[in-house]
């Protein structure tokens, strides 16, 4: 029966003038346009391993097409709680809010590197302050209307005698723990980029480094206490990524995003499309 309804109307339309006939094919032609996906805004918060130009969340964004749009509000050198005291999370909920009616806001957030000890006015206690400044912000964006996905921290690439400690999996495990309790979505990029980085060896996942690695380089601290906040603490470190590490870790983030969040599949920009 829609065959003959599309041919009588192609006939019909053969018989009336030339603007009455434009109209009339595009009334069907609107009629046939599939509904385009769901609109739908992710927003990135984190330390300098997500943020632009030292981490890779704008790779990460950079992997969408609209109608998904993608704002990275990750900084260099905050915390869990230096974040929200600073005011960073105030332009978060405000953007949240002001979203158009039927637009969903996803945050992205991840926080754990400079909530390590030794870091005066960001650390933040593991058992006390790390834990409870999460479930805020599970609070805030819920009370927002939007929804949130937790990102445990990036590994760091120092190896030590051949092996790659990762001095940072107590804060994923302890979000791990929040979004059990409060029923949130989580990507363990920790334990991803450990084992991958783990293979690579030290030589290897020195490429991921913001420059290449120099001549002689000292080996890096644990968990460097010495970095400034909102700056890598100097041009080539095993913390923060280079172009190279940006699409690695990114990557690695939207394949599992995508799976949880399966409406975001339709906007991914496949390689050669850019």
């Amino acid at each position: 029966m829609q065959i003959r309804f599309f041919n009588r109307l192609s006939g019909w339309c053969s018989l009336i003038p030339a603007l009455m006939l434009l109209s009339a094919c595009q009334s069907t032609a609107n009629i046939t346009t599939p509904v385009s996906a769901q609109s739908q805004t992710l927003i990135l918060v984190g330390d300098s391993t997500m943020a632009p130009n030292s981490g890779y969340g704008n790779a990460l964004c950079a992997q969408f097409s609209l109608p998904v749009s993608c704002l990275n509000l990750a900084k260099g050198g905050r915390s869990s709680g230096s974040y929200r005291a600073e005011g960073s999370w105030e332009q978060v909920m405000k953007t949240l809010k002001a979203l158009p009616a039927g637009q969903q806001g996803i945050v992205l957030l991840q926080f754990g590197h400079n909530d390590q000890p030794g870091k005066p006015g960001r650390s933040t206690d593991l058992q006390t302050e790390y834990p409870v400044n999460l479930q805020g912000y599970i609070r805030d964006v819920r009370a927002a209307g939007g929804d949130i996905v937790l990102v445990t921290p990036l590994a760091r690439r120092t190896f030590k005698d051949g092996i790659l400690p990762n001095d940072l999996r107590p804060w994923a495990l302890s979000m791990i723990a929040v979004a059990a309790q409060e029923k949130v979505a989580l990507i363990d990029l920790n334990m991803n980029s450990h084992q991958l980085l783990s293979q690579m060896g030290q030589d290897e996942a020195d490429t991921l480094a913001m420059v290449p690695k120099p001549v002689s380089v000292t080996p890096a601290g644990g968990n460097a206490a010495t970095e400034p906040q909102g700056a890598p603490k100097s041009a080539f470190d095993r913390t923060h990524v280079g172009v190279k590490g940006a699409e690695l870790f990114s990557g690695m983030v939207v394949r599992e995003l995508v799976s949880i969040r399966p409406s975001l599949a339709s906007s991914l920009i496949q390689k050669g499309e850019k």
